[in-house]
């Protein structure tokens, strides 16, 4: 039967362990081989009827006549050929890359967090950041090389879907661009106007190039030979999403007009090649992100930089309120990853974060142009040491900073999300016990004199 391509030095048990990557790509079993074809034909032969008693007669004393007996039934085409797909193989398959194993799950959240923590330990850069979770599908990289000529976007070496920061931010500056041009009436404090300038020295001349919040935050580019290019102030981080399911998803596309696609006259579809509702379906699997993933976005700008061109941006993190703008509007109308068009990759805001940008004032279309949005007073914050207590009749987790004086709330689904990343013998001395939890390190949002318990830091 079709097996994975392990390296004999590897035993073959350890290719459940293998990541995501592994077994999609250059470890995917879903091909039929020779043993595999021996395989089906003595699975027929064992069955209980008259066929089958005719080829136990056909292949002989110890299936001695395996061999031919195989050949012609692949020349009749009841046998798939050497080196095809094996749709049984194929399902098993799938489930095995699909799966994903609780050390997965615990890469994922590593990783979130040693960005976050990175991030924050960039000198003299300020931190934008958002969290984000997929109300549809989300796929990307389908375009990469595989033998099913349908790739998906891992990142190496941890082998786990992410989405890259180059295409986080393409989407954020298209979404940008339709605000800057007034393509929508809510222009979420983005246009035309010119914020910051910069020296261009062309042939012994200086000249100064003019520039947009647009050209500022993302780049400006310029026809070919010129040579007033200015590279953006801020960087987009690639994003791991972090999977509440033990699973990722399969989901298939069934073109019915391939022969349309191929120009190839089919006899099935009437002989034609143009495009109709009568072509043969051929459904293609393709694997996806399920719904309910989370998304961290980070976003770092180089103040030192933006302080130079354009210091008004930096004025009571303007530059801020835009991005959230733009981010808020491509979560709304544009989304991320491929196949957008059909709806996959679409996000909205967490709930957590809803709540944190109802603190803040998005620009809106009716301000003039010099306007600032206030300051954000909202911050996330590490609690080392902090002891985490559980009350059963409210179903709220509360969160005792070491001072002995804050206290940081999550209640409901919150609370069950944060108890779920703890281990069974601290969940019993929570909730059986009823015990306090001390040691724990957390992560809270700080709004205002208020603390919102966020979760849990490994």
């Amino acid at each position: 039967m079709p097996v994975a391509a392990v390296p004999r030095y590897l035993p073959v048990q350890e290719f459940t362990k293998a990541s995501p990557s592994l077994r999609f790509g250059l470890l995917l079993s879903i091909w039929t081989d020779a043993s595999d074809q021996e395989r089906q034909l003595i699975d027929r032969a064992n069955r209980r009827s008259g066929e089958a008693q005719q080829l136990r007669q056909a292949l002989g004393p110890n299936n001695q006549n395996l061999p031919r007996v195989v050949e012609q039934w692949v020349r009749q085409g009841e046998l798939p050929s050497l080196w095809t797909k094996n749709d049984h193989a194929g399902r098993e398959a799938w489930e095995s890359v699909c799966r994903l194993e609780q050390g997965d799950r615990a890469r994922m959240q590593a990783i979130v967090g040693r960005m976050q923590a990175i991030a924050r330990a960039i000198p003299g850069a300020q931190v934008w950041h958002c969290e984000a979770e997929a109300v549809s599908p989300f796929t990307t990289g389908l375009g990469n090389e595989h033998p099913l000529e349908n790739g998906f976007s891992f990142l190496n070496p941890y082998g786990l879907p992410y989405l890259p920061g180059s295409g986080v931010k393409g989407v954020v500056r298209e979404a940008a661009r339709q605000l800057s041009e007034g393509q929508w009436e809510d222009s979420r404090g983005w246009d035309r106007e010119s914020v910051g300038r910069f020296t261009v020295r062309q042939e012994g001349e200086e000249k100064e190039v003019a520039l947009t919040a647009l050209e500022v935050l993302f780049g400006r580019e310029t026809p070919e030979g010129e040579s007033d290019h200015f590279r953006g102030v801020l960087s987009f981080w690639d994003v791991v999403p972090r999977i509440e399911a033990n699973a990722l998803r399969v989901e298939v596309m069934t073109p019915h007009q391939s022969h349309y696609y191929q120009q190839k006259p089919d006899a099935k579809s009437g002989g034609s090649a143009t495009p109709h509702d009568c072509g043969q379906p051929k459904p293609i699997l393709f694997l996806t992100v399920p719904p309910g993933a989370k998304f961290h976005f980070v976003v770092t700008c180089d103040t030192a930089r933006l302080r130079r061109v354009a210091p008004a941006l930096l004025e009571q993190d303007r530059w801020k309120a835009l991005l959230d703008g733009a981010f808020q509007h491509a979560f709304d109308w544009l989304g991320f990853g491929a196949k957008t068009a059909v709806g996959y990759g679409a996000m909205k805001r967490t709930a957590r974060e809803q709540r944190s940008q109802e603190n803040k004032t998005p620009a809106s279309a009716g301000q003039p142009a010099g306007a600032r949005p206030p300051a954000v007073s909202s911050e996330e914050l590490i609690w080392e040491k902090a002891t985490l207590r559980w009350n059963a009749g409210k179903r709220e987790l509360s969160a005792l900073a070491s001072d002995g004086r804050s206290v940081a709330l999550a209640s409901q689904k919150a609370a069950d999300e944060i108890l779920q990343r703890l281990s069974e013998e601290q969940r019993q001395e929570l909730q059986g016990k009823k015990k306090p939890l001390p040691g724990c390190r957390v992560r809270v949002l700080k709004d205002g004199n208020k603390f919102q318990l966020l979760g849990l830091e490994d």
